[in-house]
């Protein structure tokens, strides 16, 4: 068995290393590229792609597999070798339905269509992309279409990112958190706004950069095994545990844009850091699903990076970088201003209290394009459409529009979006877990600490990797399964400080 065992690990490790160098392929796509250079891009990365699914569907992976089971059998269910036979045989099965004709062929699309948006929606071109975008929902139903049997056709889309979900499943997470947010946001963007002003008197890129960067270290950021770069969309990339890659993007006319970029893209990079080194290599080396990687990055983002004990800490160190802009603004309008809820059109800017509702605008349109009840051509009205009922809002062009996220022009149509929602609900539950262990978390944030939390978070959460579903993840971490009630409580008692609730 240890033979056997043995060998699949050496056949794992050479997937794990095609799929790094294409994730180094795509990182310098989104970063460093010319834009000339995108067809050939697509080429390499297809050609890439397509090995690491040759190699992975290997007949003799499946037969390994079916040796190694009654071994797996006799381990305790928590064991790296259990852990690494179960979560391979899940992805083989899913992986040999396949065609690596079709892998090469979105790769080789994804990496076009992405470089078109970054000129079309500059250029507020959605013609530009819109074939494009036809092309990838055909290619997204081509792929649901290899796991027949589904309930929707999104549901094979979604279980790749948050396995064990459902379109059914998140609809009725979604409609109970409707229910619940709907009233709040109404009740809440009645009152005065918070002035936001401050925000926008003009912030040198350098510096903005030098902050971020500097929070992203003291929250456990290790920059001998990451580096943050700029990118159109923000990010995060892993190429192995010791080598994790962020990606920020600078409004010198919004300070909040590149911080909470960075503080939220070093969440996901903590997650991947805090991987037990002795996972490399295998499917088990990554975050367990979208929703919990989600998860981390809300946490560091918001929870910890919007909480008012962060910034009691932070703030006299961000009035000095920027005396002239923030001298004479107290921390009580700071903490206001980078707290203001309101109905706004950009889902990266929008507030803890307005947020889901983008994402399950998004997660709506989604499902529609796949059943086919909305066309791509007529996806921008049916987006301002949307946030004209859903918001009270209509964006000026397609900028802020259906343009706005990459996700549809670098991935798929389907599983793109759920897990932000999901990863908020979890981000409660998991802090919640965190704090009946180390009540004093909040105090430690206060003094610029987070060495408790972080270390609880690898030693719960980051160490396993992908061990664990979500589900069962959620289970042991939390002692029950996933829930709305403590996100509800934690955005009702801090916004209900803020506003009158």
């Amino acid at each position: 068995m240890e033979k056997k065992l043995n060998e699949l690990k050496t056949r794992l490790e050479e997937v794990s290393n095609l799929n790094s160098a294409t994730a180094v392929l795509g990182w310098d796509q989104a970063t460093f590229m010319p834009p000339a250079g995108a067809n050939s891009r697509g080429r390499q990365m297809a050609t890439l792609a397509s090995l690491s699914q040759e190699k992975f569907t290997d007949p003799a992976i499946g037969k390994l597999l079916d040796e190694l089971q009654p071994y797996a059998e006799g381990l305790p269910y928590d064991s790296d070798d259990a852990a690494l036979i179960r979560k391979t045989r899940s992805d083989y099965e899913k992986a040999v339905k396949v065609p690596p004709a079709w892998v090469a062929k979105f790769s080789t699309h994804s990496a076009v269509s992405y470089q078109a948006w970054t000129e079309a929606r500059p250029a507020n071109n959605f013609k530009a992309v819109e074939d494009k975008l036809k092309t990838t929902l055909d290619l997204s139903r081509e792929y649901a279409n290899f796991f027949p049997g589904y309930e929707h056709i999104a549901d094979p889309l979604i279980d790749g990112p948050d396995p064990g979900m459902k379109a059914s499943d998140i609809r009725r997470v979604f409609g109970e958190l409707r229910a619940q947010l709907v009233p709040l946001v109404k009740t809440i963007t009645e009152q005065a706004m918070a002035d936001d002003s401050p925000l926008r008197a003009g912030y040198p890129e350098d510096e903005q950069l030098a902050f971020g960067m500097q929070v992203a270290k003291d929250y456990g950021f290790d920059f001998n095994r990451g580096r943050q770069d700029k990118s159109p969309h923000p990010f995060m990339t892993s190429f192995a545990i010791d080598d994790v890659r962020i990606t920020t993007r600078v409004q010198e006319g919004d300070l909040s844009d590149a911080l909470f970029s960075t503080l939220h893209e070093t969440g996901h990079a903590l997650y991947e850091l805090g991987i037990d080194p002795a996972l490399e290599g295998t499917p088990l080396a990554g975050g367990t699903s979208s929703g919990v990687h989600e998860s981390q990055s809300r946490t560091w983002e918001n929870i910890i990076g919007r909480s008012r004990g962060f910034w009691e800490h932070y703030y006299p160190k961000l009035q000095k970088q920027f005396p002239g802009q923030l001298s004479k603004v107290s921390l009580d309008s700071f903490y206001r201003a980078i707290n203001k809820v309101s109905r706004s059109l950009i889902r990266t800017d929008a507030d803890e209290v307005t947020y889901n509702l983008h994402v399950m605008l998004r997660f709506e349109l989604e499902l529609e394009l796949l059943e086919g009840k909305l066309e791509v051509k007529d996806l921008p009205e049916a987006w301002h459409a949307r946030y004209q009922a859903d918001l009270g809002i209509h964006a000026p062009s397609d900028v802020d529009g259906v343009l706005q996220d990459v996700h549809w022009y670098g991935g798929a149509i389907g599983g793109e979006f759920q897990g932000y929602t999901l990863g908020n609900i979890m981000s409660a539950l998991f802090y919640d877990a965190a704090l009946k262990a180390h009540p004093d978390i909040p105090q430690q944030t206060g003094q610029g600490q987070f060495g408790t939390l972080h270390s609880w978070l690898k030693d719960n959460l980051y160490q396993h990797g992908s061990k664990f579903t979500p589900n069962e993840l959620i289970e042991r971490v939390t002692g029950g399964p996933l829930r709305i009630e403590p996100y509800i409580h934690y955005l009702k008692t801090k916004y209900g400080e803020l506003y009158t609730l």
